[in-house]
């Protein structure tokens, strides 16, 4: 790191703190002129680029997933943090498989999985979309698929 006062390039680390709030490390650098400054690191994550049904190639967008789940869970009982939670949930797995590129079809079918642990109506919304259903039987298939509810939830 380049000293910002004498543009010294050797500085050295004399203290790091975790700062609970950002997630990030501040570390103080001594450089050699005696002056002290801080910086902080976080670290970066690159997220795969998503391939199209078309073939084209998008940067992931965790606010059109938010979006797409929003519309899904539209008038259902279900709070923002676990929309937030689920958005996160997902970028984790992506980030998680540690691939360049992924498929459209790969992310909706963990949005699928996600909304048909939280809400099963939405599960069907989503799924008749992503899917793109022509008729009810498509309807009474996907509600099919869905795990028997025997405790009550959504």
């Amino acid at each position: 790191m380049k000293c910002p006062f004498c543009h010294n390039p050797n500085t050295q680390v004399t203290d790091s703190r975790l700062l609970e709030e950002t997630n990030s490390i501040r570390r103080r650098r001594c450089p050699a002129c005696g002056q002290r400054f801080g910086t902080f690191e976080t670290v970066e994550m690159r997220m795969p680029q998503i391939i199209k049904s078309t073939g084209s190639r998008v940067a992931f967008n965790p606010h059109k997933l938010r979006t797409s789940l929003e519309r899904a869970l539209h008038k259902r009982p279900i709070d923002a943090e676990t929309i937030d939670d689920t958005v996160a949930l997902i970028e984790q797995r992506l980030y998680g498989l540690g691939h360049k590129e992924v498929s459209s079809q790969l992310v909706g079918e963990m949005a699928m999985e996600e909304l048909a642990k939280i809400d099963q109506v939405a599960y069907v919304r989503f799924a008749s979309v992503y899917k793109s259903f022509n008729d009810v039987s498509e309807f009474t298939q996907a509600i099919a698929t869905l795990p028997q509810d025997s405790e009550g939830k959504h």
